[in-house]
């Protein structure tokens, strides 16, 4: 019986720790994502950070489509997808 009180503060901690990563993003940071985007012909549409990386959705590259992108906090790019 005393574990649940213990497993649920623990469990409250880490959601919040994990919204804490939930922010808006500064505009040092907007610049650096924009020239990440920008080495990859890209123009930002949206950006936020969440879970710790910057999230990029509706971006508009030079091919004339839509991606979404992933980077790191050192603008190292994890993920690009395609919005179909």
């Amino acid at each position: 019986m005393r574990r649940f009180p213990l497993v649920l503060a623990f469990a409250l901690v880490a959601a919040g720790a994990a919204r804490a990563q939930d922010r808006p993003v500064t505009d040092d940071e907007r610049a650096k994502v924009t020239a990440a985007l920008s080495a990859h012909a890209c123009q930002p549409g949206s950006i936020e950070m969440d879970d710790g990386l910057f999230e990029v959705d509706d971006a508009v590259c030079a091919d004339g489509k839509r991606y979404d992108f992933k980077f790191k906090a050192d603008m190292t790019l994890i993920e690009k997808t395609r919005e179909d």
